[in-house]
């Protein structure tokens, strides 16, 4: 081991003393010199420390070190991460098809794929994996598990599974295949006249399968008389799908994105360079702040070219590029090489970032462009839509029902009874007695916003007398606080219901059918339907 480290470092010296006789003077002299304390740092950790170091941790750590100074889409993919990486680049990966999560000390299945070698296999969401090749799986981390799940097709992998409610164990074999996921889970007719197509990432042949869901609503609705885009949630994937996503809707010849780096000859224009499946059509696109990088060209270069109304919430304000070049080993690492603007001449990238999270721009701080029509638009900070919807945050009983598991827990028991549910026009969960005496039986407890604030307040108090005379007045508070709570769960009953009901229509018909279910109680989609039902007021958005 020891033998290898010397030789790598003395690769990475000769390679270092190269670029300083190439250029002692300019910046790869600083380049070789830094790699050369860096190299001579290690050789002597490695040889003197008390401890055995790993080398791959050691110098994983030195990598993300240096990544994390740089913007938060800059990063380092090892050989394990790979298939991750190809996931979220791609839509598919190599494995059994199946999220994984750690549940109560066990990787649990949380979400099977549609037709992948863990559905094929009878594998469902709340199955516990008690064992791995022989080996126990109790608290396993989830690279311990990502490196099993996934792996090359035709490679097999037993598990032990324990299904909740039922009294045996059972082996099953599973044969790892290529897996992938559609990037538009669900199109169709969600008004008289009104089509709908939601696309949920950017990857590979995004726009054939947009403009196939386009041309499909219009051959079986010969009277369509508009479409509303979902780009929601989305965010982002590949350059060029952005383009070619733009392309179903506006004509062959128009720039879509122009790119702008630290190297001028290395600038790029992106145009469409097909006809579009239909220009005309009235469009509105709805974005949210999880719309990013890709879902903001494409929502940015419809805004800009007035062809169709943006309706939600502010985007989020990812208008940077990402390469990847290869760093040996079968690693990679993606970086920031450009910004891309988008017709007006505008850069959408927010300008400042705060704990690696866009951060809000006054709108008085950002620089003003025009669209095709005349329209004021901004720069620097996400796509604002021309009609903004606010929306309710999730409660904090929600989010904390969420993170604890128990609607994916209660979820689990409930689809135990059933082996199918009826239409999802007709299905309805109404047995919401029984999910909140699951949860009371489930240990289940949550702070409020008001709560934390409130033992915040208590800690802050040092004096001894001033503590006396407040502590009967923080007590009654806390005791009201308590009280208040017992009424959550009753007070956000919708929000729980809405949760529960598409968690158990995802176990059935998987994304498509949670898609579908989602659009059962979806302000922002009748919204769009009103604005495609009123014409003049359409117009009127574009003006």
């Amino acid at each position: 081991m020891k033998k290898n480290i010397r030789f790598s470092i003395i690769a990475i010296a000769a390679a270092g003393l190269f670029l300083a006789f190439t250029s002692r003077d300019g910046k790869y002299f600083e380049i070789s010199k830094n790699i050369e304390i860096f190299t001579n740092v290690y050789k002597e950790l490695n040889t003197w420390y008390v401890d055995d170091l790993d080398p791959a941790t050691v110098m994983r750590e030195g990598i993300d070190a240096m990544v994390k100074n740089m913007d938060p889409y800059t990063n380092y993919f090892s050989e394990s991460q790979i298939e991750g990486y190809r996931y979220e680049s791609e839509g598919k990966y190599e494995g059994i098809g199946a999220g994984v999560k750690l549940i109560d000390g066990y990787p649990t299945i949380t979400e099977p794929y549609e037709n992948s070698p863990a559905t094929k296999a009878g594998l469902k969401a709340g199955d516990q994996i008690i064992e791995i090749n022989g080996e126990s799986a109790a608290g396993r981390t989830k690279g311990e598990v990502n490196s099993v799940v996934r792996g090359v097709p035709g490679t097999t992998v037993q598990f032990k599974m324990r299904r909740p409610g039922e009294s045996t164990d059972r082996d099953v074999t599973l044969t790892r295949g290529n897996v992938s996921l559609p990037n538009v889970p669900y199109s169709g007719i969600v008004a008289d006249g009104i089509g709908y197509i939601t696309l949920t990432t950017f990857t590979p042949d995004a726009g054939r399968n947009v403009a196939k869901a386009l041309r499909d609503l219009k051959t079986e609705n010969p009277d369509l008389q508009g479409v509303i885009f979902d780009l929601r949630g989305n965010g982002g994937g590949l350059l060029r799908e952005a383009v070619n996503v733009s392309n179903v809707f506006i004509p062959k010849g128009e720039e879509v994105v122009s790119t702008r780096g630290k190297v001028p000859e290395r600038d790029m224009s992106y145009g469409t360079k097909m006809a579009p499946v239909d220009q005309n059509i009235p469009l509105v696109v709805l974005i949210n702040k999880n719309s990013a990088s890709a879902s903001e060209i494409v929502s940015g270069v419809i805004q800009d070219l007035d062809r169709g109304v943006m309706v939600g919430q502010r985007s989020y304000g990812k208008g940077l590029v990402q390469n990847t070049r290869d760093v040996g080993y079968n690693a990679k690492l993606k970086m920031t090489t450009a910004k891309y603007y988008i017709p007006s001449g505008r850069c959408i990238q927010s300008i400042e970032y705060e704990n690696g999270e866009p951060k809000h721009i006054p709108d008085s701080d950002r620089a003003q462009f025009q669209t095709r029509n005349g329209r004021v638009v901004l720069d620097g900070g996400g796509v604002k839509p021309d009609v903004v919807v606010e929306v309710t945050p999730p409660s904090e009983l929600l989010k904390a029902l969420r993170k604890q598991d128990i609607i994916f827990k209660y979820v689990t028991e409930y689809c135990s009874q059933f082996d199918s549910i009826e239409s999802i026009e007709e299905f309805s969960f109404d047995a919401y007695d029984d999910f909140r005496q699951f949860v009371a039986k489930s240990n289940f407890e949550y702070s409020t916003n008001a709560e934390t604030a409130l033992n915040e307040l208590t800690g802050m108090v040092f004096d001894r007398e001033l503590e006396k005379e407040l502590q009967k007045e923080l007590s009654a508070i806390s005791k009201t606080l308590e009280e208040d709570k017992t009424d959550h769960l009753q007070r956000y009953r919708d929000e729980i219901v809405n949760e529960i009901e598409m968690d158990i229509v995802g176990r059935y018909l998987f994304e498509n059918g949670k898609t579908r279910q989602k659009l059962k109680n979806d302000p922002e989609l009748k919204l769009a339907i009103a604005i495609l039902n009123d014409s003049d007021r359409y117009a009127e958005l574009l003006k």
